[in-house]
């Protein structure tokens, strides 16, 4: 069961208009908002940061925050598991012929839900390898856009290799990965891109400072080169369904001695204490 412009429908019989933007130019914006024990995660600042990309690329927002939860409700109603993945994305809109300039449209709205299933610990306690590329991506990478082709080459590019992400770097620093946000810790402190308009803020970054803050690292936003990286203590990345994830080798350099590091093994479960806590 999916939600597509005010219907509730069957995955296989949901479709939209080829005129639609989000079709045509990718000209949308989505959010992914993870669902622990039936709870809705963090909803609030989920949608602070789809108004946030809908007001960037003048796109009006379709409902309100009840509207929009009333929705999600009747959706995860359908779901056959407590812990689910919302994924839901608004474009433009259908126009009634192909042009880069657009009118006022009635937005397409397309929600569907999937069981999430987080790594488990012994799983994490592993670690993960990387490899890094330079950033390609345009200048707006705050703007949570459905017009990922960049990204999803990267993405490619590390699933062909056998690793779980690739860390971007522009001019030498570290901005963030392909589908999450990097941090590193050296000497106690946690360093991170500073929000702006070289990454997405992701609502699992702020958590997973807020994680490591509680665990009694200092926090620094501040930019980091590749080498820094490199001669980090820990490493790590964060997304909604990853939560944060440490990473023991990047580009075939282990991360301090290739183990995971014991910041990360407090950060996890201070996590998990926020998720059990969950709105």
């Amino acid at each position: 069961m999916v939600y597509l412009n005010g219907n509730f429908i069957a995955k296989n019989k949901a479709s939209i208009s080829v005129m639609d933007r989000g079709f045509l130019f990718g000209d949308g914006v989505y959010e992914v908002i993870p669902v622990y024990n039936g709870k809705i995660f963090r909803l609030k600042a989920h949608l602070k940061r789809l108004q946030k990309s809908l007001d960037s690329v003048k796109i009006p927002n379709p409902h309100t925050k009840s509207e929009w939860l009333d929705i999600f409700n009747q959706l995860l109603s359908h779901a056959k598991t407590d812990d689910q993945s919302i994924y839901f994305q608004i474009t433009r809109g259908v126009d009634t012929q192909r042009k880069h300039s657009f009118e006022s449209l009635t937005p397409t709205v397309y929600i569907e839900t999937n069981p999430l299933i987080p790594k488990p610990k012994q799983v994490l306690e592993q670690g993960f390898r990387v490899i890094t590329q330079p950033d390609i991506r345009w200048s707006r990478c705050d703007i949570k856009a459905t017009s990922l082709l960049a990204n999803t080459l990267y993405a490619q590019n590390a699933k062909e290799q056998k690793m779980e992400e690739v860390i971007l770097h522009r001019d030498n620093i570290i901005t963030e990965g392909a589908t999450s946000n990097v941090f590193m810790i050296k000497d106690s402190t946690l360093y991170t891109h500073p929000t702006g308009v070289n990454i997405l803020s992701g609502i699992t970054r702020d958590l997973a400072m807020e994680s490591a803050q509680a665990c009694g690292l200092t926090i620094n936003e501040s930019t980091f080169t590749l080498n820094k990286l490199l001669n980090a203590d820990e490493v790590w990345i964060s997304s909604s369904t990853r939560e944060v994830m440490p990473i023991i080798q990047i580009d075939g350099r282990t991360v301090n001695s290739g183990k995971v590091g014991q910041y990360w093994e407090c950060v996890y479960e201070h996590y998990q204490h926020l998720k059990e806590a969950s709105e």
